[in-house]
C-alpha cells in the first residue's frame, strides 16, 4: 500500500505540564549554579597562597631612627611569651570557645553549621551581624591571607583551615591560636596580655580576668580596658553569658564574675625592657599606632624617621635623673617617685622635636608621657601668651605704664605673689617681677577675647571657649594668670613659646619626618605647618620683655642666665604651689620644664625660678656649648624712645630724673601725649613728708599725682632754726634759672610766697645777683610807714 492510500493519523494535543516544567527548568539552574559556583571555586583555590608552615611564625619589626638616620629602637611584633596548652587555666579556654569557636573539638576546620546559623542571623539583622570563621579559620586569615572580606579569600581560608586541621592536632592549633592572637596594648599572645592587663601570668588568672581578655580580640582597641573601661567590661559581661549558656559555669559563677570589679594592672609592662630614649620612642610609638593601627605598626616592618637629637635628649634625661635638681623625693602609694618632671627641646624655627622626656624614671613601655600628655596649670608663664603678647600686638608697649595695686572685681579678689604692690609700673618691670594684678588689668583692658585668640594662634589647642561650655570655660580674667579649665600640655606651651623665639611665626612641633614599609617606599612624609601668629615686632618686644626676666636685677628667672648667650624666659608658679614650670629659649632652642606631684598637691621651696630653671640650664648650656653666641634678630620697624615711667607718656617738665625710662617701641605706637601727672612739692629732706617748723632742711622734690605726702613731718618738731645761706625763689616759672628771693622787711607786703623760697649755700663770688622778677612776687613799702623809701624790684644790684 503506497503512502497515499494510508489512513492519516490525527495528532493528538498534550497538555502542559507547569510542575514538571518548573523542576526540569530547576535542575537545569542548579546544575548551571553548581558548574559555575564549581568555577569559581577551582579559579579561587588556583590562587590559593602556598602552604607554609613558616607563615605561622612573626613578623617584622618597626625601626625608629634619630634625625642622623641611626636606629634608636625596634617596636616588636614579638611582645609575646609563649605558653604551652596545659599551662593555661580552664577559664580562659572555656572562656576562648564560648565566644569564639564553641564546637572547636568537633569540626574538621570549618563549622558547617554556624556558617547555616551566621547566615540566618544576618539575614534577620539586614546586615553582617554574627561571623562564622572557626579558631582555625582565624590562626588561617592571621598568617596566610588578608582581612579583606571577599567571597574568594573566605573560599581559600576553607581549604586552607581544612590542611591546617590535617597538619596539626586540636591541642597544637589551639595552642598556636593562644600565642599568636592580638589583644591589644601591643600583647600578642594569651600570656603577654595576662601581663599587660593584669599584671600576673596566665595560670592566676580569674574567671571574670579570663573573660575579658577572652573579649578583647574582636577589637582590641575599642575594647582596651585601659582606655575604654565601660566597653570592655560590657564585652567582658557578654563572654561570661555565653559561657553560662554553653553550660561552662554555673548561673551562681557567672553572677559573680560579671559582679566583680574590673582590676587592671597599675601600668602596662615595657615591650622591650631596654631601650634608649623611651620617653621620645613612646611618643613616636603612640603617633604612629594612632595614624596606621597597631597590627601595622607591631607586624609591617616600618621605617620612621624622627627628629630626636641623641646628644640632647641624652642631657635632659641626664638633667631629669639628678636628684640634685630636685626637692626631697618622696614616693606615693604606686611606688612612683614625687613630684615629678618633664621636659621638652625643640627647635622654634622648624618645630623639630629635639627631646621629649615625661618623667623622673621609665620602667613601662608607653608609660604615662607627661611632656606630651599630661594638662597642669601653666601659672605665669601663660601671662606672655594670653595677656603681653596680645597687648602689644595691640599697640602696647615695654614702656606701657600699669597701676599695680589691690584689685577686687565682683566678687573675685586678685592679689600678687608676694602680697606685695609697687604703684605704677611698666610691662616690663611687672613680667620681670611676675606680678599679677598688672597682668589681669593688661588683659582686661586689651581684651579677653583677644587674649584667648592669641593664644590659639600659638599652638594652644586645650581653652575651653564659651561656644564650647556656656557655663565653664576660659573667657574669663583667670586667664591672665594661667587659671584655666584644662591646663596646658609642656609640648604645647613649648610650640606657642616657639613662635616668639621664631619672629612670631607658629611651627606646629613635630617629631617625625618620613615613614616608610618594609620595602624602603614612603608612606608619609610629615611637613611642620607653620602660621604667622603675631607681627615680628610684637615677637622681639615680647622677647625683650623675656630677656629681662633673666637679666635685670630682680628678675625672677637669673638662675637660667648662660653667661653671654642671650635667653629669654618666664617663670612660672601657680598659687597653690601644686605647680612649678620655666620656660625659656635662645636663638637656637625652646625648652619647656615643668615639675609638679601627680596628684597635685603643695610643694614647699618649689618654685620656677629655682628647680626647673635649674634643670633647663643644666640642658641648655650643655646643648649649646659648641654653638656661637647668637643675637635675637631684631626686626624693622622699631625705634626708641623715652617716656615717664609712672604714665607711659613723654616726659613733662615735672617728670623727676629717675621716672625717665628709654625703650623700645613698634613704629606708630610711640606716645605723643606728654606727661602731666607729676607735681613739686616741699617737703622735709629727711623723712619727704610735708615740713614741720623745725625741719631743718626743706627740698622740693617731684611727686606723682595721688601719691603726694598728706602728713607733716614728726621727727623734727619745735621753732624752725634760723635759716641760713642765700633765699632763692624756686618757682618753676623760672625755668631752672636762679634768682634771689623777694623778702619782704617788718614793715613791708608782698614778696616770694614762703613755699617758693629755700635757703641755699654758694661757693663765694657765685651767689646769685639777679632778684626774682615774677610781679607778682614783688616787695611793696607801707607808704604809711616809709613813703620816700625806695625797694628793689627785680633790677640788678
Amino acid at each position: 500500500m503506497s503512502d497515499q492510500q494510508r489512513p492519516k493519523r490525527k495528532k493528538s494535543k498534550r497538555k502542559l505540564n507547569f510542575l514538571r516544567l518548573s523542576l526540569v527548568v530547576l535542575m537545569f539552574l542548579m546544575l548551571a549554579g553548581a558548574g559555575s559556583a564549581g568555577g569559581y571555586v577551582m579559579y579561587s583555590v588556583k590562587d590559593m597562597p602556598a602552604w607554609d608552615p613558616s607563615a605561622l611564625e612573626l613578623n617584622l619589626p618597626t625601626i625608629i631612627y634619630d634625625k642622623d638616620n641611626k636606629e634608636i629602637a625596634r617596636i616588636y611584633v614579638e611582645n609575646r611569651e609563649l605558653v604551652q596548652l596545659e599551662q593555661v587555666p580552664a577559664s580562659v579556654k572555656d572562656a576562648i570557645l564560648a565566644t569564639e569557636d564553641i564546637r572547636f573539638y568537633q569540626h574538621k576546620g570549618i563549622d558547617i553549621k554556624r556558617i547555616g546559623g551566621a547566615l540566618i542571623a544576618d539575614i534577620k539583622a539586614g546586615r553582617a551581624e554574627q561571623g562564622a570563621s572557626t579558631i582555625t579559620q582565624q590562626l588561617i586569615k592571621r598568617a596566610f591571607l588578608t582581612p579583606e572580606k571577599k567571597l574568594e579569600r573566605k573560599i581559600q581560608e576553607a581549604f586552607l583551615a581544612i590542611q591546617l586541621e590535617r597538619k596539626y592536632t586540636k591541642d597544637q592549633i589551639f595552642e598556636m591560636y593562644l600565642n599568636q592572637i592580638y589583644y591589644g596594648g601591643g600583647a600578642y599572645g594569651i600570656q603577654s596580655a595576662s601581663q599587660v592587663f593584669f599584671g600576673k601570668p596566665v595560670k592566676d588568672l580569674t574567671l571574670e580576668e579570663s573573660a575579658l581578655l577572652a573579649g578583647l580580640p574582636r577589637a582590641p582597641s575599642y575594647y582596651d580596658p585601659f582606655k575604654n573601661p565601660e566597653a570592655a567590661v560590657k564585652r567582658r559581661n557578654l563572654v561570661i553569658d555565653n559561657m553560662l549558656r554553653y553550660e561552662l559555669i554555673s548561673a551562681t559563677e557567672a553572677e559573680a564574675a560579671k559582679a566583680a570589679e574590673l582590676k587592671l594592672s597599675s601600668s602596662k609592662p615595657a615591650q622591650n625592657k631596654n631601650y634608649k630614649f623611651p620617653y621620645f620612642v613612646d611618643y613616636v610609638t603612640d603617633f604612629i599606632i594612632d595614624k596606621y593601627g597597631e597590627d601595622k605598626v607591631y607586624k609591617e616592618g616600618l621605617a620612621v624617621y624622627t627628629t630626636l637629637d641623641p646628644k640632647i635628649q641624652a642631657l635632659a634625661e641626664e638633667a631629669m635623673a639628678d636628684p640634685k635638681n630636685f626637692p626631697k623625693a618622696k614616693y606615693d602609694e604606686n611606688g612612683v617617685v614625687q613630684p615629678q618632671a618633664a621636659t621638652v627641646v625643640l627647635d622654634p624655627h622648624t618645630g623639630y622635636v629635639k627631646a621629649i622626656v615625661g618623667g623622673r624614671d621609665h620602667k613601662q613601655k608607653r608609660q604615662f608621657n607627661r611632656a606630651t600628655d599630661a594638662l597642669r596649670q601653666p601659672g605665669s608663664t601663660f601671662k606672655p601668651i594670653a595677656d603681653y603678647g596680645p597687648a602689644i600686638e595691640n599697640g602696647d608697649a615695654p614702656a606701657t605704664v600699669v597701676k599695680d595695686e589691690p584689685l577686687k572685681i565682683g566678687s573675685k579678689t586678685f592679689k600678687n605673689y608676694n602680697g606685695k604692690y609697687a604703684g605704677f609700673v611698666t610691662y616690663r618691670t611687672a613680667v620681670l617681677k611676675s606680678m599679677n594684678i598688672p597682668a589681669i588689668k593688661v588683659l582686661r583692658d586689651t581684651g579677653i577675647e583677644k587674649g584667648l585668640k592669641f593664644a590659639q594662634k600659638v599652638g594652644i589647642t586645650t581653652l575651653v571657649t564659651s561656644a564650647d561650655n556656656s557655663s565653664r570655660n576660659d573667657e574669663n580674667l583667670s586667664m591672665a594668670l594661667g587659671g584655666i579649665t584644662y591646663g596646658v600640655k609642656p609640648l604645647e606651651l613649648a610650640g606657642a613659646y616657639g613662635a616668639f623665639a621664631n619672629e612670631g611665626i607658629f611651627v606646629q612641633p613635630t617629631a617625625i619626618t618620613k615613614v616608610t614599609d618594609r620595602d624602603g617606599s614612603v608612606i608619609d612624609k610629615f611637613e611642620a605647618k607653620k602660621t604667622v601668629a603675631m607681627k615680628k615686632t610684637t615677637a622681639y618686644l615680647v622677647t625683650s620683655m623675656l630677656q629681662s626676666v633673666v637679666t635685670a636685677p630682680g628678675g625672677t628667672g637669673s638662675s637660667a642666665r648662660l653667661g653671654s648667650r642671650p635667653v629669654a624666659g618666664k617663670t612660672g608658679t601657680t598659687s597653690d604651689d601644686k605647680d612649678a614650670w620655666f620656660a625659656g629659649y635662645t636663638p637656637e632652642l625652646v625648652t619647656v620644664v615643668w615639675m609638679g606631684h601627680d596628684n597635685p598637691k603643695e610643694m614647699f621651696g618649689v618654685y620656677g625660678g629655682k628647680y626647673p630653671a635649674m634643670i633647663w640650664k643644666h640642658i641648655m648650656k650643655n646643648a649649646l656649648e659648641d654653638a656661637p653666641v647668637k643675637k635675637f634678630p631684631k626686626p624693622a620697624g622699631l625705634v626708641s624712645a623715652t617716656v615717664c615711667s609712672q604714665s607711659g607718656l613723654l616726659p613733662g617738665e615735672n617728670c623727676p630724673e629717675e621716672h625717665r625710662i628709654s625703650d623700645l617701641f613698634a613704629k606708630g605706637t610711640v606716645p605723643k601725649e606728654v606727661c602731666d601727672n607729676h607735681t613739686l612739692m616741699e617737703v622735709c629732706a629727711e623723712t619727704n613728708q610735708l615740713p614741720a617748723a623745725g625741719c631743718p632742711d626743706k627740698v622740693i622734690r617731684s611727686f606723682t599725682k595721688g601719691e603726694e605726702p598728706t602728713e607733716t613731718c614728726t621727727i623734727h618738731t619745735g621753732a624752725a632754726p634760723p635759716p641760713s645761706g642765700i633765699p632763692v625763689c624756686i618757682d618753676p616759672r623760672h625755668g631752672g634759672i636762679i634768682y634771689r628771693a623777694m623778702t619782704a622787711g617788718p614793715n613791708d607786703m608782698g614778696g616770694c610766697p614762703p613755699d617758693m623760697i629755700q635757703y641755699l649755700d654758694f661757693p663765694p663770688g657765685q651767689e646769685p645777683n639777679t632778684y626774682c622778677p615774677i610781679p607778682e612776687h614783688q616787695v611793696v613799702s607801707n607808704p604809711a610807714e616809709q613813703p620816700s623809701m625806695p625797694r628793689l624790684n627785680a633790677v640788678n644790684e
